[in-house]
């Protein structure tokens, strides 16, 4: 099950005087992505109520914009019964689930392999992860943190729990 984030969002009340405007449960989730606050190309609208999490729709930020966004990756020996075959399968459907059926060019070195023209902050929150890259790996542990830069990739959690980590995507394709 997907650990519930606390989000607090604040705006200025007509006065210019600041406030909360939500507090509560994160509830924009596409499968393990928890959508925390999305924003479009150009000035951000600093006075819109709408929440900027419903915006995304799924890996990718909107065009020359930014996401924030927790993620869970369960432990990888879930899978350990499945074929490779089933496993690649799997991965494209998660993918396609994500609206990402597009970002994944080469899988022969891990089934979540996957490629984005965007620029990634990552922190390892909680729990054990590993960064698979085409040439090499690196094992992270909390409060370690990726600058991921358009890469082929994937994230393995070679551990016993759920591993819990937050980022920011920045598109980078002038799309």
């Amino acid at each position: 099950m997907l650990k519930q984030v606390r989000r607090i969002v604040t705006q200025n009340d007509e006065n210019g005087k600041s406030e909360v405007m939500t507090d509560g449960i994160a509830k924009h989730v596409i499968t393990v992505l928890t959508e925390l606050w999305v924003t479009e190309a150009g000035p951000h609208d600093h006075k819109t109520p709408v929440d900027m999490a419903t915006k995304s729709v799924g890996v990718l930020p909107p065009k020359g914009g930014t996401v924030f966004r927790f993620f869970q990756i369960a432990p990888d020996s879930l899978n350990d019964h499945l074929t490779w075959d089933e496993r690649q399968k799997e991965a494209r459907e998660w993918f396609t689930a994500m609206n990402g059926a597009d970002i994944q060019p080469d899988t022969s070195r891990h089934e979540g392999m996957h490629t984005t023209d965007t620029t990634d902050y990552i922190m390892l929150l909680s729990g054990e992860i590993t960064l698979v890259l085409d040439k090499e790996e690196r094992d992270l542990k909390p409060f370690d943190v990726v600058v991921q830069r358009g890469t082929n990739h994937a994230w393995v959690n070679r551990g016993t729990e759920d591993a819990l980590l937050m980022a920011v995507l920045v598109d980078s394709s002038g799309r």
